[in-house]
Order: structure tokens, then sequence, then C-alpha cells
């Protein structure tokens, strides 16, 4: 039988010690594994995870206790705390002093900004356009508001579907299309009204009602059908900056036939929400 001295040496207890530190180092490898479970060629892990530690503040409503944030990135409480403090210390993310939770930090805020002053709304609705209308059977573009009112500057034919009563540069009715319908609803009366002015009765349309412009702007989007053509159905989406202004609107055009599966039917709605996340607008909520 092995004996066993007590009290035990010091190189016992630097043994012990030892082994306690590999299997803390261990158990902190296997979070991180948990919390990318598949290796990207070519890609940084520790990078990718940084960045989902980012996200979750970026998404979060307010400041995050460390074990919500570990939670939401499903990670263990020593990983959060390890990724969390080197974000703290790079200025990425910050740590209230008092109360321990955290948020985004003044470098993440400079990024945003700068990236913010790039995005050019219009350029970014046009290839999400560009792109639908190859995929559908649905002219679409991109108008944006001028002194006359909506104004198409890019229009893009799809090649299955041949009938297109609009064309670039085009001039919008306010009042007798789903796009004026939604600049009416995010622009101030005054400047609809003043537009309104430079569009004869019979090209303008019937303005809408109050409930109608309230349901365009919950929903953030108008459909029309029948109103410039026998079945043609008019759709229009709003594009917004940071500021929660818009910007311009994205619209489309179709046989009210195509519209029959939900894949086609909410398409613009889908294309609107991801230019909307580039833009730094507001978040669509999905249709149905």
């Amino acid at each position: 039988m092995e004996s066993v001295s007590w009290p035990p040496t010091s190189a016992t207890v630097r043994a012990g010690e030892e082994s306690e530190q590999l299997n803390n180092e261990m158990t902190a490898l296997d979070e991180e594994a948990q919390a990318a479970p598949e290796k990207r060629s070519g890609t940084i892990q520790s990078v990718s995870i940084a960045v989902r530690f980012l996200q979750v503040l970026a998404n979060a409503e307010s400041e995050l206790a460390l074990g919500e944030v570990a939670r939401r990135t499903a990670t263990g409480g020593s990983t959060a705390h390890r990724y969390l403090q080197s974000l703290v210390k790079e200025g990425l993310a910050k740590q209230d002093p008092a109360s321990g939770l955290y948020d985004l930090g003044p470098a993440a805020l400079n990024i945003g900004i700068s990236a913010l002053k790039r995005v050019d709304a219009v350029d970014i609705a046009a290839q999400h356009m560009k792109s639908l209308a190859q995929q559908h059977a649905a002219s679409g573009g991109v108008a944006i508001w001028t002194d006359r009112g909506p104004t198409l500057v890019r229009w893009y034919r799809s090649a299955y579907f041949s009938i297109n009563p609009l064309a670039l540069g085009d001039i919008l009715p306010i009042d007798n299309t789903a796009c004026g319908l939604v600049f009416q609803a995010f622009l101030p009366k005054a400047v609809i009204d003043a537009a309104r002015k430079q569009q004869p009765a019979h090209f303008r349309g019937t303005p809408p009602s109050k409930a109608l412009l309230d349901e365009v702007r919950s929903g953030r989007w108008a459909e029309l059908t029948s109103h410039l053509l026998s079945n043609v159905t008019g759709q229009a989406a709003p594009v917004f900056d940071a500021q929660q202004e818009i910007v311009c609107v994205m619209t489309t055009v179709t046989d009210l036939g195509q519209l029959k599966s939900a894949d086609d039917r909410d398409a613009l709605h889908r294309e609107a929400g991801l230019v909307n996340q580039a833009t730094g607008g507001r978040i669509f909520d999905q249709r149905g």
C-alpha cells in the first residue's frame, strides 16, 4: 500500500495548483469551443466570437449584466467575462463602475459613426431592387421626394413582367400610388401639401384618410391595386437613415396574379428590412 505523507510537501501543493490551473484552462477552452462549434476556413475564431459579444451589446435595449451577456452569447460566465474585459480594454465596450453593467464603448460608437458617414441609402436600396427585379415577376426601383412629389431615380424592369407603366425619371402621383402614400406617412404635412399643389387633381388622385396613413405608418408598407392599370399592383416600403428620417422609398409594380405566393408578396418587405439594417434605419417586423 502506497503511503501518503501529511502535511503535503510544497511539491505536492504546486502539482495540485498546476492541475487545477490546467483544468480551468481546459474548461475555458471547452466554453470557447461551444461558443464557436464550427471552424471557419480563413477566419480567426476569437474575432468571430468577440463580434458576437458586440452584436449582443448593440442589439440590447439597455446595459446588460455579465450573466445576461453570457446567456445571449451562449457562452459560460468566465468566457463572457474575459471577452468583455478585452473589449473594455480596447474601448469597444464599457462597464459601469457602480452597477457592473456592460454597454458599447466609445471606440464602437466611433466605428458606427464612421460607417454611417459612408452610407448611401439610395445606392444600397438600388442594389436590392435590381436583385429583386431579376428574381421576381416585378419591376421595381427607388424614389426620392422632390418639390413635385415622388420621383423615380432608379428603375429596373423585370424579365418576367412585361407591362411597365413606369420609367426612370417619372414623377408619381402623390395620392394614387403606394409610393406616394409611404412618403405621406413619414413626411411633414406642409411638405406634402406644397408638392400636391404642383400636381393636377386628375393626376395626383384623392387624398388618403388619416386612418389609412396611420396604417401605412404602423406597417411601414403600402399596397394599391388597379390604381394605374387594371390588375396591376404597386407596393412600397420606406428607407430610413440613422436619425429615423425617411430618405427614399423602394417600390414595385407587378400583375396581381404574380402575388399569389407569400414569397412573392413579401419580397419587397424583406428587401426593405435588409436595406434599413444597412442604413441604420428602423427594424422591420416580419409581415404576416
